[in-house]
């Protein structure tokens, strides 16, 4: 079928009469006429191929500049140094820093703010330095003491409560399931499970097994262990030996003893063989050094 194009077909005035007077009549006719009136006048410039040429040959030529392959190798490594550097910084602002301070070995340092810390034989911090200042949060899995430079809150996450402070000293221990805090000035919050305690200068307070006990007050200026003693509370054996063994980095094995005895002490912690004779004689235990570093604590009772 011959398709029909009305418009074109008057635009070459092909059409017939009654297909024009048709036309005529339709309301844009109007506008048809302007359009084939002004298009009309239009005409198409004159293509002159030889002055184009003229003009193209005559142009100025542009100096193309070109990039050897050194220079294109140097641009790689200056790019490669430039994602390495920024990569770097990244890691190191945002990366959590891990300060561990080994059996046998206290750790001293500064946190962002200028707090110190004294982190005890076997003990571990973790924190981030970014945005320290508004963020004062880390985690600590051992004992250290703290003091803290004011400032927005302070938090000390362990596996078994947390501590929160403003500005202070005081001392946090999470060992196994046990969790103890004393306050040497100012005044911190405890929680522990769904209890919130707060203490103050001379106060201490330590949760086992779920149960909150409220320790004796203490006078001392700070932790005894920064002063190479170890001071207990209502403490089992077990866990006296293994304090032992992390402040003289050695192995200290019981036998035969099953003693439920809790003690309360002080044990001084300069020598290791006054410090196991002092438990060997409340305990009634026998000491023997087996090799370097290597004791046996034998019950008397058991022979």
């Amino acid at each position: 079928m011959e398709e029909n194009y009305p418009l074109a077909k008057w635009l070459s005035g092909e059409m017939t009469e009654a297909e024009l007077k048709e036309f005529q009549a339709k309301p844009d006719f109007a506008i048809y006429e302007k359009i084939k009136k002004y298009s009309a006048s239009l005409e198409a410039p004159t293509f002159n191929e030889e002055q184009v040429l003229k003009t193209v040959l005559a142009a100025p030529k542009q100096k193309v500049k070109t990039i050897t392959l050194n220079q294109h190798w140097l641009f790689k490594v200056a790019a490669v140094l430039v994602i390495g550097l920024g990569l770097f910084f990244t890691a190191k602002n945002f990366a959590s820093a891990t300060v561990f301070a080994e059996n046998g070995n206290q750790k001293n340092f500064l946190l962002p703010d200028n707090s110190e810390v004294v982190l005890n034989s076997g003990s571990e911090i973790q924190y981030k330095k970014w945005n320290w200042d508004n963020n004062r949060t880390l985690n600590l899995e051992g004992e250290a003491y703290f003091k803290v430079a004011k400032g927005k809150k302070f938090e000390v996450n362990t596996a078994l409560g947390k501590v929160t402070v403003l500005g202070t000293q005081f001392n946090v221990k999470q060992r196994d399931n046990r969790f103890d805090v004393s306050c040497y000035e100012g005044k911190v919050k405890v929680n522990y499970n769904q209890s919130e305690v707060v203490i103050t200068k001379g106060m201490s307070v330590a949760f086992k097994d779920g149960k909150m006990m409220t320790l004796p007050e203490n006078t001392a200026q700070n932790p005894e262990w920064l002063s190479q003693e170890l001071a207990f509370y209502q403490e089992d054996l077990k866990a006296i030996v293994a304090e032992l063994e992390r402040h003289y980095n050695a192995t200290i094995t019981l036998k035969n003893s099953e003693n439920t005895q809790l003690f309360t002490g002080i044990i001084p912690a300069k020598d290791i063989a006054v410090s196991l004779e002092i438990l060997a004689t409340t305990y009634h235990l026998k000491p023997t050094k087996t090799d370097k570093n290597k004791y046996i604590l034998e019950s008397l009772d058991a022979r």
